[in-house]
């Protein structure tokens, strides 16, 4: 890996907990990006916090800087099969984009089942379910299986400290918060990025094996990508050379995600309710470097972590220093 072990503990110090730029606009907190609205623009300030559960649990040093930088080189990746939100990336943390009106449902593409969390899809399956999202799923699946084809399986958006649900194209229309047209068109996107994506990453050893997508409308009426596309924040990846051996053994398959984190927090017993347990730095580390090295090899370039104190150095980026 590119980022050394002391790097690493340094970052401990330099990790990014929230921003407060109110010259950049109205400010909205999700669970790891602080949003800044004005003008017609949203600055994404992209933050160490980390999630799991829908709680945010604590921070990772050089975790947001990872993220946007991989989701930026995604963005220019996958530009030529749909639209994205991104003007301009002037910070190791910070994304410029065109304001957009979220679409209020997650795109969530996968093509394995696996997962430990309520709406993860072998969640379901172990308990007996067959139909998933309306997906019909063959009997004797194995956990981490391949399933016959990629599946869209839509997410309602929880507000904040709540959980999301995993539901059926025609429930979520049903409930009137989007309509037909607008559900069809991101669909499409989903499924032709996750398809490239897929594509991309086996050409570096890798599957993909899930993924959620945000999307979001433009002033003109275009549904366009936003948030982040492909990290390991959204995205599951495992190492294709490993996979089948680890899958026939039952073992879980060797990855590099946030997932690592999602294993640890049920290993003592945690998932999702009540208060949190506090990450000890030695985990922190180690996801932080499975989130470098999944950078790494994605983008065939060593991830350089910037060791500026980062609330002065965002300031200075964005011309307000």
């Amino acid at each position: 890996m590119t980022v050394s072990e002391e790097a690493l503990r340094r970052g401990l110090s330099l990790v990014v907990e929230g921003s407060d730029l109110p010259e950049l606009g109205t400010k909205y907190e999700g669970k790891v990006r602080d949003n800044y609205s004005k003008d017609g623009r949203r600055v994404l300030v992209v933050t160490d916090r980390i999630s799991a559960f829908d709680r945010v649990l604590g921070t990772l040093p050089f975790k947001g800087q990872v993220l946007n930088q991989l989701a930026a080189w995604w963005f220019d990746e996958t530009k030529h099969l749909a639209d994205n939100h991104v003007i301009d990336v002037p910070d190791p943390n910070v994304m410029v984009a065109v304001e957009c009106e979220p679409l209020p449902v997650e795109l969530v593409m996968r093509s394995y089942v696996t997962g430990v969390t309520s709406t993860s899809i072998w969640t379901h399956y172990e308990r007996g379910e067959r139909v998933f999202c309306g997906h019909r799923l063959p009997d004797g699946l194995r956990k981490h299986e391949k399933l016959p084809a990629p599946i869209l399986t839509p997410s309602t958006k929880a507000d904040k400290g709540d959980h999301d649900v995993s539901v059926s194209r025609e429930e979520l229309l049903a409930g009137g918060k989007i309509d037909a047209r607008d559900f069809d068109a991101a669909a499409e996107i989903a499924q032709a990025v996750f398809a490239h994506g897929q594509k991309v990453c086996a050409e570096r050893g890798l599957i993909l094996v899930d993924t959620k997508y945000e999307m979001g409308k433009t002033k003109d009426g275009r549904i366009v990508l936003i948030d982040e596309i492909h990290t390991p924040d959204s995205s599951r990846y495992w190492y294709a050379k490993t996979y089948a051996e680890r899958f026939e053994a039952g073992e879980d398959p060797e990855s590099f995600d946030k997932e690592y984190v999602r294993r640890w927090l049920k290993q003592v017993g945690y998932s999702g309710d009540g208060p949190s347990p506090a990450i000890p730095d030695d985990v922190r580390i180690e996801a932080s470097r499975r989130y470098i090295e999944a950078c790494d090899v994605i983008r065939g370039v060593p991830f350089e972590p910037n060791l500026e104190e980062p609330q002065a150095r965002m300031r200075k980026n964005m011309g307000l220093a």
